[in-house]
């Protein structure tokens, strides 16, 4: 015999294999979601550091081959970096692949560990709304000064920031969802 429940707080059979279909279908979706951005935050980030390279190579042809500097690459290669570098967080976020301090996480067993999880994640999304926050308040206040070289919008490289931390929000959720601890793993 089943102990009777105070009123208003047992959740009837139905509702529960529904509400448990909603949680298992969000979570898809969002792992889904998180899947493609990573990606593409992967590979724009891997061709802006091939670019920056190659601005790299055009800078030093210019100057020493040349010898006539060009003025905009080396510009362009630190605000291109700033985008390459925010790119690059969210993958590293995602795979559990920042440098940490994991002593916590390691020695951590059952509701504990979930409870060190839970805060991390916590802390993560704090760190990172408080960069979406002023990243876009920073790209605001930009948008009307220039570059030095090149007649381009500062908010152009800020705006790297509030997009890094949106598509890092999704990697930490994703992150605690399903783990990826290559730091963890790869630790000797």
């Amino acid at each position: 015999m089943t102990p009777p429940s105070a009123p208003g707080l047992a959740m009837p059979v139905a509702s529960q294999g529904r509400a448990a279909s909603i949680t298992a279908a969000l979570r898809a979706a969002v792992l889904a979601l998180d899947r493609r951005t990573t990606e593409l935050a992967l590979h724009v980030g891997c061709l802006l550091l091939a670019v920056i390279c190659g601005l790299g190579m055009w800078q030093v042809v210019t100057r020493f081959v040349l010898s006539q500097p060009s003025v905009w690459t080396e510009e362009a290669m630190r605000r291109l970096l700033i985008w390459c570098v925010m790119l690059g967080v969210v993958v590293a976020f995602r795979r559990g692949a920042l440098v940490s301090v994991d002593l916590m996480l390691r020695v951590s067993r059952g509701w504990w560990r979930h409870t060190v999880r839970s805060l991390i994640t916590l802390v993560s999304l704090a760190f990172l709304a408080a960069l979406l926050w002023f990243g876009i308040e920073l790209t605001w206040r930009v948008r009307f000064q220039t570059f030095a070289s090149m007649d381009l919008s500062m908010a152009w490289a800020y705006a790297a920031l509030p997009a890094g931390a949106a598509l890092s929000v999704l990697a930490v959720l994703a992150q605690h969802i399903d783990p990826m601890n290559e730091e963890l793993e790869n630790a000797q």
